[in-house]
């Protein structure tokens, strides 16, 4: 009987409670009565505001974040978005010179275009009707890397490649060994140029178009660590590389001992060499090899070098762009 009266007493001061709050609420927003107006409006602000604890605060709030809608972006317009971004980011990059596929890459290796570098995914490098055609160009100094799907569908902007894709090469390369026939077929003296370590294509292309200008009789690029025989080699080469021969070897190191072994005096263009060019005056087949300006010929290409020429610099520049140190040396040893 105790508990129920206390029960009771609790009940009745809950109702009490509820119809207060309630007549304060409704004073404030409807303001109807006068009775319910005998009080100044900030004084029913407070009443009101001192009924709501923090926590009720914080449970209106949050309850009117959730009448929020959220934006609902459909699926159609995410892909959509998508295919707008894969056309903005491919349009940048110059495919026209790329072929992929599994049907179109065989036809192009068959008919033996003129490569320049293959990507292929293991699937593919160890199919049976890819291996042998790929191990041969392999051999011949194309490039062929092996990558990821995830990382073909980069290089192609999400194109459908299934496995294997190809740039094209602007000019057929040659091996080695025909290129010193045909050197030396046309010259006493020949002059063979070599590339180590330049991968910019525009510096590639000016270098080609002196080579042909100053008489060379051939390019020698090495398989890695060099820019390949693209589009924009040629258009910076003005036509140079249609009348020049272009052999590109798996190791360029290997490819200077191959050319000692038949007479050729291996000369590298380096900042710290100890003879200026203009006091080079040897008469012998000639392997000129030029580096990157920033790094110039590796350590170990120096090693094979016969002699480490210099040109000397008058101003304050400290070196100077791979292409005009080829040019100036060229025309030092062709016009003697």
């Amino acid at each position: 009987m105790k508990n129920s009266k206390n029960n009771n007493y609790s009940g009745k001061n809950r109702k009490e409670h509820k119809n207060n709050y309630s007549s304060n609420f409704h004073s404030k927003n409807k303001n109807t009565s006068k009775k319910n107006n005998r009080f100044p409006t900030n004084s029913s602000k407070n009443q009101v505001d001192n009924n709501f604890n923090a926590s009720d605060r914080e449970k209106i709030n949050y309850s009117n974040l959730k009448k929020i809608k959220p934006i609902n972006i459909s699926k159609k317009e995410v892909s959509t978005k998508y295919q707008d971004t894969y056309r903005d980011l491919s349009s940048k990059k110059n495919f026209d010179d790329w072929i992929w596929g599994k049907h179109s890459v065989f036809e192009a290796l068959v008919n033996e275009r003129a490569i320049n570098r293959i990507w292929c995914t293991s699937e593919i490098f160890s199919s049976e009707k890819f291996y042998i055609l790929l191990k041969d160009l392999k051999s011949k100094g194309v490039l062929i890397e092996e990558v990821s799907w995830n990382r073909l569908s980069q290089l192609t902007f999400g194109a459908s490649h299934q496995g294997v894709a190809l740039q094209l090469s602007c000019s057929k390369t040659i091996s080695l060994e025909k290129l010193i026939g045909l050197s030396k077929k046309n010259s006493v003296n020949p002059i063979i140029l070599a590339l180590d370590g330049i991968t910019d294509p525009h510096n590639v292309g000016a270098i080609i178009r002196s080579a042909e200008a100053f008489d060379c009789k051939g390019i020698i690029i090495p398989q890695r660590r060099s820019a390949g025989l693209t589009g924009t080699v040629a258009k910076v080469a003005a036509g140079a590389l249609e009348h020049l021969p272009v052999s590109r070897v798996v190791n360029l190191n290997r490819a200077l001992e191959e050319l000692k072994k038949n007479s050729f005096l291996i000369v590298g263009l380096s900042g710290d060499g100890q003879l200026t060019i203009s006091k080079f005056h040897e008469k012998s087949p000639i392997v000129v090899v030029v580096g990157a300006e920033d790094k110039g010929i590796s350590l170990l290409t120096q090693k094979k070098c016969d002699f480490l020429l210099k040109i000397p610099l008058k101003g304050k520049t400290s070196s100077l762009n791979a292409s005009v140190a080829a040019a100036i040396s060229l025309f030092h040893m062709t016009c003697k």
